[in-house]
């Protein structure tokens, strides 16, 4: 990924929030026997860790960390926050061409595979995550004789990540107005509307707003 200092997302709270609310997310093996494994998988800021923290964990199929070579070799964890296509019909001055604003974090590193016992609590740690936001979160104890059963077929990992890159394009190189007016526009709905990605954009360029 092409890294831009006027883009460059640093503050690991940040990175770790990105995390959290962005947890569908790509894992990518460089393997000695078939090239390159991605895979989708959901993925968490370490329980253990605090908000300084950039360690993750998740859990993939099995067979699929088999096919990764889980554990041998460095990977990457690529996390995606919003984003979208940007038209220059937004901006409203120019001259200006389409392009795309996004919020992203390549979490680099040789992964931990984890035994049975932890990777039971890695389960129940991301059910807890993503059933946080429901009135009634359901919990995994519900089916615990179940979940027991099956768990063995995952293979849960900590990704205790040696280089981070964030990025976040979110029209910093534009003038303020200019960018502001793109994030209303993106506010306001219509078909290429997203309120997440005007959000981002106004924590960005107005720092504190």
């Amino acid at each position: 990924m092409l890294e831009q200092p006027i883009y460059a997302l640093t503050e690991p709270a940040r990175i770790r929030e990105l995390v959290a609310g962005h947890g569908w997310a790509t894992l990518v093996s460089a393997t000695d026997t078939g090239g390159p494994v991605v895979s989708h998988l959901p993925v968490i800021p370490d329980p253990e860790g605090d908000a300084e923290d950039l360690a993750i964990v998740g859990h993939l199929a099995k067979a699929d960390a088999e096919l990764h070579e889980l554990g041998a070799h460095d990977a990457v964890v690529i996390v995606q926050g919003p984003g979208g296509y940007i038209s220059p019909g937004h901006y409203r001055a120019g001259p200006y061409v389409p392009t795309w604003n996004f919020v992203v974090a390549h979490l680099h590193g040789r992964p931990t595979v984890l035994d049975g016992a932890e990777t039971y609590r890695v389960l129940q740690h991301t059910v807890e995550h993503f059933e946080a936001a429901r009135p009634e979160p359901w919990r995994l104890e519900t089916v615990e004789d179940y979940a027991r059963e099956i768990a063995p077929y995952t293979t849960g990992f900590r990704l205790r990540p040696t280089r981070v890159v964030g990025k976040h394009k979110l029209s910093q190189d534009k003038p303020q107005e200019v960018a502001l007016r793109v994030a209303d526009a993106l506010a306001g709905g219509g078909p290429q509307g997203d309120a997440e990605l005007a959000a981002a954009m106004r924590r960005v360029l107005v720092p504190g707003d």
